[in-house]
Order: structure tokens, then C-alpha cells, then sequence
């Protein structure tokens, strides 16, 4: 009998809309970060360095990505004949074939899997958020008390606490309230969405709720184990923790990678972060390039002007240009004189010479202002910017775009314009 103390269910099926058209054909976990990483290798490496061997990523929307990145869990040593990390997609059965409709949901369809390995104890995880933490810690505190569910906090400030799910905890964490994103919150202690359950409170809550539309965890399972007097604890977290999920706090959060002292560190020898790497050549500066407070990827080559910037592998940055407080991904080609300013531009793009990335005032994206705006130009994977034009702030381009078909009048997409070619999502 296959038996494990915890075992950890990564959600990493979300789509990231907020991403725009970063998240076009790719889950939002699958997004690049920090030049070679992705999003989900944080949630990933955190399991294997807190001792988890055994952990079921759930995934839906654009998985192919995603499932290649993860492979058999090399990189994070979760290729293992008992346990490891195995890929759990929506899958048909005999009686019927459906989607996750809710993280909670996606959890009940994965019921089997759980009960394969008996476990005391199952963590709850997000694929989306940059952190690092002991989840042993964690589960120390929820026996300690006895808990039968251990959400992980942590304190924001009281002017940002209604986007979040609060709780409201005795001096001894003890659970006394939660209220999912309330308009007057009663607290400043945010659930960070990673949940320890003892498994027979999490196995009666999802049966109990099995009917229950668009199952959710914050929404349903978190009042439902509550309103039947559970034992919930709330165990505080103070360090480093970001949800990516807005292409500002995306940005910002890739920016402060590369300030003189960052506040999160990717690079402590006794917590490291684990990813997919593919052998490559090592990246080249020639004398006339210039690289400042950057990150620069495996076999990139630079001629130009780097800045405040995170260059991801194989990208080549032409002479002449200058790249400034950007995010350029993976095999993404920059032209001759170009210079960009807080732009964001996806995988295996090609951006011709004398373009002009971030130009004048701001103004409202005309596509949706919500998520374009931050005064960044967000770029799609596999998109194409010809030369010589230039592009305002606020703005989002995906696909193979020319001057010739119109796409750029007067050789312009003023600020809070958007181009999205046929078969492209918003």
C-alpha cells in the first residue's frame, strides 16, 4: 500500500486573462519569469524543498505548454516511481465528461488520485504566485493545533484587504470569521489561496458540496468546513509572496528581480528554484553593448543598450538599441536601434529595426483599459513589428503585423491602441 504523510494538488489550470494577450496560447503558470524560469517552477521547487514527493498539477485551459515544461519532474527530482509529479487534465468517464468548473471542483474530480496514497494530510496550492515557503512549517502548525484546516495568511494593507479573502483570528490563529473579498473588511490578515487539510475534512467537504456549481474553495469549502464548526487555523507568512496576476504586478514584480537589493532573491544556495533547462550556449556581450542592473539569458546575444531589464534566453538585441525597464522572453529577435520602454515582449518575437516601443502619454486601452494600461506595451508571443514604427504606452499587439495591410497609419499605433490579428484572443 502506496502511503504519504501530505501530498500537494498544484490548481494550474487558470487561464490568466488579466495577462491579455500574454496568456493567448499559454496557461498563465506557463508564463516566463525572471528570464528562465516559469511561474509554476516556484510552487514546484517550494514542494520539493519542503520535503512534498508527491504532487498532482491540475490543468485546462492551453496545458501543452505547461505538460512539456513539467515533463516527469527532472528538474525538480519528482520523477519518482512512488509518488512524483503527475499531470491530472479533466478527463471523460463512464457516467459523463466535464471541465473543472472551480478549484474545489477540479479537486473532487481528482478524488482517486488522492486515495491512491492514504494521505494524513493534503496541501492545497496555486500555480500563479511567486514565493517561497516551508510548507513542513506550515503543516508543523496545523498539528500543533490540532487543525483541521490551516489556511496560509498573510497581512496587507487595510486599504487593499477587500480584494482578498479575509480572516478574522483569536491571539491563538484560531478562526473566528472569514469573509471572501468584503466590501468593509474587519481585518488585514488575506488568505493567500494554500490550504492544509486533514484529508477525511477535505474528502467530506468535496462530497458534501459534489453538486454544488463552479465549486471554489475561498467561496464554498472554506465556509462550509466553517459553518459545521471545523477547527480552522490561520498560520502567518511574512515573506516574500506576489500574485502575477495583472501585467502591472507581472511587470513590477520581474523589475524588482534586478534592483540593486532585491527583495526576493533567486539565487540562496539553501532554497533553490528548479526548472527545465534546455543545453544551450552561453549569452555574448560585444564591447560596444552596455548592460546595467539586468538579467540576461543563456545564449543571448547583446549589441546594444540593456537596462533595468530581464532578458530571457536566446534573444538577440541589435546595435544601437536600448532596452530600458522591460521584459523581452525567450528566442525574441531586436532589430537595429530600437529603443523600448517598459514593454513586454512574449516568446519568439521579431521586432524590425528603428522601432520605437513606448512613446508619450497614456491614455485608456481601447480593448479593454483594465488590463492594458500601467503605461506598458504588452507584446504576444509570435508576433512580428515592422520597422520604423512606433508604438504609444497602454497598448497590446499579438500576431504578424505590416504597414502594408494598415496596421500601423502614419507608421503609429498612438497610446491605448491594440492590434489583435485574426485568430489571436483578447
Amino acid at each position: 500500500m502506496i502511503k504519504k504523510e501530505m501530498i500537494a494538488m498544484l490548481l494550474a489550470g487558470g487561464q490568466g486573462s488579466r495577462l491579455g494577450v500574454l496568456t493567448s496560447d499559454v496557461a498563465k503558470p506557463a508564463v516566463a519569469f525572471g528570464g528562465k524560469y516559469r511561474i509554476i517552477d516556484f510552487p514546484l521547487s517550494n514542494c520539493i524543498n519542503s520535503g512534498i514527493d508527491t504532487v498532482g498539477v491540475l490543468t485546462q485551459y492551453q496545458p501543452l505548454r505547461l505538460n512539456t515544461h513539467i515533463g516527469i519532474g527532472i528538474p525538480w527530482d519528482l520523477d519518482r516511481n512512488n509518488g512524483g509529479v503527475t499531470v491530472l487534465p479533466p478527463y471523460e468517464r463512464s457516467d459523463n465528461s466535464e471541465w473543472y468548473t472551480g478549484t474545489a471542483n477540479a479537486i473532487y474530480q481528482n478524488m482517486r488520485y488522492m486515495e491512491n496514497y492514504h494521505p494524513e494530510y493534503v496541501l492545497i496550492l496555486s500555480g500563479d504566485h511567486i514565493y517561497k515557503m516551508d510548507y513542513e512549517v506550515m503543516l508543523d502548525f496545523h498539528k500543533e493545533n490540532k487543525a483541521d484546516v490551516t489556511i496560509a495568511t498573510m497581512p496587507v494593507p487595510m486599504e487593499e484587504a477587500g480584494r482578498f479573502g479575509i480572516v478574522i483570528a483569536d491571539e491563538n490563529k484560531k478562526i473566528q470569521d472569514f469573509e471572501e473579498k468584503p466590501e468593509h473588511p474587519r481585518s488585514n490578515l488575506a488568505s493567500m489561496g494554500i490550504y492544509i487539510f486533514s484529508w477525511q475534512v477535505l474528502k467530506d467537504a468535496l462530497l458534501e458540496l459534489k453538486d454544488q456549481k463552479s465549486c471554489d474553495f475561498g467561496k464554498h469549502i472554506i465556509p462550509h468546513c466553517f459553518a459545521n464548526e471545523k477547527r480552522l487555523f490561520a498560520y502567518e507568512f511574512n515573506g516574500y509572496w506576489k500574485d502575477v496576476g495583472t501585467l502591472g504586478s507581472y511587470w513590477e514584480a520581474n523589475m524588482e528581480l534586478v534592483d540593486l537589493i532585491p527583495e526576493f532573491n533567486l539565487y540562496e544556495e539553501y532554497w533553490k528554484i528548479y526548472t527545465k533547462c534546455d543545453t544551450i550556449e552561453p549569452q555574448y556581450i560585444a564591447p560596444e553593448a552596455s548592460v546595467e542592473r539586468c538579467i540576461i539569458g543563456e545564449s543571448s546575444e547583446i549589441y546594444g543598450a540593456v537596462i533595468h531589464s530581464v532578458i530571457g534566453p536566446n534573444v538577440h538585441i541589435g546595435r544601437g538599441t536600448i532596452i530600458r525597464d522591460s521584459i523581452i522572453m525567450k528566442d525574441t529577435v531586436i532589430g537595429d536601434n530600437v529603443t523600448t520602454e517598459k514593454a513586454i515582449i512574449a516568446e519568439n518575437c521579431n521586432i524590425g529595426d528603428g522601432v520605437v516601443l513606448g512613446f508619450g502619454d497614456e491614455a485608456p486601452n481601447v480593448l479593454n483599459e483594465d488590463v492594458y494600461s500601467f503605461g506598458l506595451v504588452t507584446i504576444g508571443e509570435n508576433s512580428t513589428i515592422p520597422s520604423n514604427v512606433r508604438v504609444g504606452k497602454n497598448t497590446a499587439i499579438s500576431g504578424e503585423t505590416s504597414r502594408e495591410a494598415g496596421d500601423y497609419p502614419d507608421g503609429l499605433l498612438a497610446g491605448g491602441g491594440a492590434i489583435i490579428k485574426a485568430g489571436d484572443r483578447k
